[in-house]
């Protein structure tokens, strides 16, 4: 879990204010907390509040409160992600002018339908099969002056061919610290996640690209979150290339599930932070919950 004598190791915890933070968050923001202190390092709060239709003032306070409960104290100001589309509108036109990135004019539905079966993404999503990918410029102009909403992609296969091209980062890949503390280095296979959306049909940007701006700006040295953003990395690793922002270190913990083994999410209504403080629940019992005491 080693950064270079100079450099300061820098974790974020980065939830999402739509909905209570539940022990699923708890055990990632206590490993992100536990990892900074054991490194002597700075621990981080962000805001992840680029989906604005769900995110809530009122959740904001909320992970606030949760997290001051749990004895955690981050470094100030805390970045909020809603403050920073220019940012992120600047990186994608980096990659636009590279030749990387087209208007995807495509439904949902029109994806589904065309979609190859048993094509799936990571997340089991369909792959998208590049229903707008290669349009006349003509095209695009007309469908954009009648104001068809659009997302932009990118063009996996030109971006690797890119990478190819370039010759100087070698393979693609990324380091894991294990459960053990012991690092791994893991091939990236971006491509199996296909034309992901760079930045969306309601903002000028998506996950996949606000996070590795954000890791930048921010100096994040190690980032820490669940087993099933482990294959998200695979695009997050092709983005820092492309955009020459620095790599990272990653630890992928273990997630918090139920009986059935399914892990716990906000969408669910599994219990929150605050519901359990109200029940009497200490600290000191949500790190045993979580596995941490």
């Amino acid at each position: 879990m080693q950064v270079e004598p100079s450099q300061q190791a820098v974790l974020r915890f980065a939830p999402s204010p739509n909905g209570a933070l539940h022990l699923g968050h708890a055990l990632s923001a206590l490993v992100t907390y536990d990892m900074a202190a054991q490194l002597r390092g700075k621990f981080l709060l962000r805001i992840e509040d680029i989906d604005l239709s769900r995110s809530r003032e009122e959740f904001v306070t909320q992970i606030y409160d949760d997290l001051a409960w749990l004895g955690l104290k981050w470094e100030i100001p805390v970045l909020r992600q809603s403050q920073h589309f220019a940012d992120y509108m600047s990186a994608a036109q980096k990659l636009e002018v590279l030749g990387l990135l087209y208007p995807c004019f495509a439904t949902r539905a029109e994806i589904l339908a065309a979609a190859r079966p048993g094509a799936l993404d990571p997340d089991g999503a369909p792959i998208y099969p590049g229903l707008s990918k290669n349009l006349d410029p003509s095209v695009i102009d007309r469908r954009k002056a009648a104001g068809q909403s659009f997302a932009m992609r990118l063009d996996m296969e030109r971006a690797l061919l890119l990478l190819e091209e370039r010759g100087s980062c070698g393979p693609l890949a990324f380091t894991e610290i294990d459960e053990s503390g012991q690092l791994q280095r893991i091939a990236a296979d971006p491509a199996r996640w296909g034309d992901v959306v760079i930045q969306r049909r309601d903002v000028p940007t998506s996950y996949h690209l606000s996070v590795v701006v954000d890791d930048a700006r921010q100096g994040i040295t190690h980032v820490t979150r669940g087993r099933d953003l482990f294959a998200a990395t695979d695009v997050h690793r092709l983005l820092q290339v492309l955009l020459g922002l620095p790599e990272l270190l990653y630890h992928h913990h273990r997630l918090v599930t139920d009986e059935q083994g399914r892990k716990l999410a906000k969408s669910a209504g599994d219990v929150g932070l605050r519901e359990l403080r109200t029940r009497g629940t200490t600290p000191r019992d949500i790190r045993q919950l979580v596995g941490l005491a």
